[in-house]
């Protein structure tokens, strides 16, 4: 049993900053990677950015600068620190980790239950 919490969305004006975090906790070995995703209505859900767990870090185009991702390997949480928020970044946003369970054999991907976020005046 593996869960991943999401906390921190809500309303932003235009420019301001959110902080979101994702706790992963369960039966779990080890955690290779862990990210953000996010999908507006009518939209395919796409990266945001994600983390290995040697430190390397991704991220979309459209949030590079504005953006930064982290982790705390001992507490099993990530984070997005979210500044200059745009209208276009309104979305919800989806914690998902690729791990791997106690006495597992393989990694899978697993899924938060998503933040709202929204970015308007």
């Amino acid at each position: 049993q593996v869960q991943l919490v999401e906390s921190g969305g809500g309303l932003v004006q235009p420019g301001g900053s959110l902080r979101l975090s994702c706790a992963a906790s369960g039966s779990i070995f080890s955690i290779a990677a862990m990210g953000w995703y996010r999908q507006a209505p009518g939209k395919q859900r796409e990266l945001v950015a994600d983390i290995t767990s040697g430190g390397s870090t991704n991220y979309a185009d459209s949030v590079k600068g504005r953006f930064t991702i982290s982790r705390d390997n001992a507490k099993n949480t990530v984070y997005l620190q979210m500044n200059s928020l745009k209208p276009e970044d309104t979305a919800v946003y989806y914690c998902n980790a690729f791990l791997t369970v106690i006495r597992g054999a393989f990694p899978a991907q697993y899924w938060g239950q998503g933040t709202q976020v929204t970015v308007s005046s």
